[in-house]
């Protein structure tokens, strides 16, 4: 499987100047093949095929004194920018068509110069890390980097990015084998995990409290937003009022980051079996209303996403939930639906059962259920792979009394009566059919013909 790992840049101020440059010049040829690709469809015509854009808005482009600065970064950051744009259109049809999961995705834009950059460099660039540690980057230098851990393989590609709070990092993509941890009995490791506000995550025997990153700096950022907004657009006190408002938000986002990815690797170490709730996260964020804030605040949906990845790669049972199971309302003892409902009793965390008398609470209760459905689907979902053959087709079982497929036909004729009030003769291993008086000649039919 392929990770990315992402290090921190340090470059100097005649590199920060060649990066900038790179970025505009990238962001140059991704708008002028994209408003080629507009004036061929205005027009009626095809869209140019990538060879033909690459032509003519890089190769010649470079001789016209208007694009003639083109040559001052390398080629390859020019050819990956048409490949982002072929990247899009092609999202952007296989939404239209139906065969692309997840939202509908709109054609590609006009790019502008936001705060977040970035620029990738293949292994044409030749670029390098050079014995000293030092990302090499042609036509920009040798950039110091921060190495946090050892690469698993040698990258195929490195990405330089600019985020909003004048960072840069560099993200490799290397090809990393699976890890499969040694296996723990499920029975006592195995774990339900309901995700809330109240608290982050409830699992088996633990509660992991929300940290709520966003909600300590709110009042940070707030200030910080006031003295951006105060500024005069266009000048430098603005642009420095930006760059404080950015680094709050990063530090927040490397908080959550940092958070999720510690208890995500705890988890998937110490559990055989993880069951999670699949929750509609935007839906909640809407209905929550005051509350949505919180919601994206504890970036649930990250933190899924993470652990499902996480558990493929070391060999863990993940398993998602259905959103509609009731899993707070069911008592976990009586399996009674006597737990609170409704928006309204969302401030109810302790509730006895009124058919068993059991005392809940609402989100242990919660996980205990979510960890009984999840092995039932886990099991299900063993059982359906059984049932499937090498490619994956599902397969169905043969009943008792049934004649092998691979086994000698009988060739004796049997006669049975068919629905249709006409007689089935077998002949030589083949179905035919007659109706009535009028008669087929015994030969062997198409397979649609047959009567099965």
């Amino acid at each position: 499987m392929k990770l990315r790992y992402n290090f921190r840049l340090y470059p100097g101020p005649d590199q920060c100047r060649e990066l900038a440059r790179a970025f505009g010049c990238a962001r140059v040829v991704f708008n002028d093949a994209l408003r080629i690709g507009r004036d061929a469809y205005a027009q009626g015509h095809a869209r140019p095929k990538a060879a033909e854009l690459s032509t003519r808005v890089i190769t010649e482009a470079k001789r016209t004194p208007e694009r003639a600065w083109l040559r001052d970064v390398s080629a390859v950051v020019l050819q990956q920018s048409l490949r982002d744009l072929e990247a899009a259109y092609s999202n952007f049809f296989a939404s239209k068509n139906g065969t692309r999961k997840g939202p509908r995705v709109s054609p590609p834009r006009m790019k502008k110069k936001a705060a977040r950059q970035a620029v990738r460099f293949t292994a044409n660039a030749r670029w390098s890390i050079t014995p000293s540690g030092k990302l090499h980057l042609p036509k920009i230098g040798d950039i110091p980097v921060r190495w946090s851990r050892e690469l698993p393989s040698a990258p195929s590609s490195v990405t330089v990015i600019k985020d909003p709070a004048g960072r840069y990092f560099a993200s490799f993509v290397v090809e990393a084998q699976d890890k499969p941890l040694p296996e723990l009995d499920v029975e006592e490791t195995d774990t339900g995990i309901d995700l809330g506000l109240s608290s982050y995550a409830v699992l088996r025997g633990q509660k992991i409290t929300s940290p709520k990153f966003f909600r300590r700096q709110e009042k940070k950022l707030r200030r910080a937003q006031r003295v951006f907004s105060r500024k005069k657009k266009g000048s430098n006190n603005r642009r420095k009022a930006r760059l404080v408002v950015a680094r709050i938000h990063a530090r927040i986002a490397d908080q959550r980051r940092d958070f999720i990815e510690q208890h995500t690797t705890t988890i998937t170490r110490e559990s055989q079996g993880v069951y999670v709730e699949d929750l509609n996260m935007k839906g909640m964020a809407a209905r929550r209303g005051r509350l949505g804030k919180s919601v994206h605040d504890q970036s649930l949906g990250k933190f899924t996403r993470t652990l499902e990845a996480k558990c493929a790669r070391h060999g863990r049972t993940f398993v998602k939930v259905s959103r509609w199971y009731p899993s707070t309302q069911e008592c976990s003892a009586c399996h009674e639906l006597t737990g609170p409902k409704g928006r309204d009793q969302l401030h109810v965390r302790r509730w006895t059962c009124t058919g068993c008398g059991v005392a809940h609470d609402r989100d242990t209760n919660a996980e205990v259920n979510i960890r009984a459905a999840g092995r039932k689907r886990a099991a299900e979902m063993r059982h359906e792979a059984e049932r499937q053959n090498a490619c994956g087709e599902r397969v169905r079982p043969r009943k008792s009394g049934q004649r092998s497929s691979k086994q000698e036909p009988t060739r004796s004729p049997a006669v049975h009566h068919s629905e249709a009030g006409g007689i089935t003769h077998s002949h030589m291993g083949e179905d035919v059919k007659t109706a009535g008086s009028s008669r087929r000649p015994s030969t062997p039919t198409s397979t649609a013909d047959r009567v099965i």
